[in-house]
């Protein structure tokens, strides 16, 4: 097995994970909060989308499927078409709603796009210095694997608070 592929069952695995997730959940349930200031459904299924989104497209040189796919259009939301939710505000947080199936559509656009850049890459390229900012500098491996384990720290923390919501509400 080539390290690319295990990139590739990572990534598989959170978009399947953002499938269950968001599987029978209406828009009440998708912008639910335990608190005033906690994240909700949406908002961390909208920030897995937009991290995937802008850091694949970082290291592809590629236009973010945000913007080139309409997505920025559709979700409509009050926000610069860069933000990717890193640094938001609790108000933030709350004025992100959107159905499952238009976060859904998005996850599985972004998926799409890592999917089809991990299957140009070798493992030989995953030695590539993508940032300079950081000591050690960091290899497109280690980003890739950084954006799955945010994607997948995100999808544990939604999972959570649907957990919590159908505890409240039952």
């Amino acid at each position: 097995m080539r390290s690319t592929d295990i990139l590739t069952d990572a990534f598989n695995r959170v978009g399947e994970g953002v499938a269950r997730l968001l599987d029978g959940l209406d828009d009440d349930a998708l912008v639910w909060r335990p608190d005033p200031r906690a994240n909700t459904v949406a908002w961390l299924v909208w920030h897995i989308g937009r991290g995937i989104d802008a850091q694949v497209a970082e290291v592809a040189a590629t236009d973010e499927v945000w913007t080139s796919g309409g997505w920025a259009d559709r979700f409509a939301l009050p926000f610069d078409d860069g933000a990717t939710g890193y640094g938001q505000s609790a108000d933030d947080v709350g004025r992100v709603r959107a159905s499952a199936e238009l976060l859904r559509g998005y996850v599985d656009a972004t998926q799409a796009a890592a999917l089809a850049y991990l299957a140009t890459l070798t493992d030989d390229a995953l030695d590539r210095v993508v940032d300079e900012r950081w000591d050690p500098p960091v290899t497109l491996g280690v980003r890739l694997v950084s954006v799955v384990g945010d994607a997948t720290q995100h999808l544990g923390q939604a999972s959570y608070v649907k957990g919590l919501r159908q505890r409240a509400t039952s």
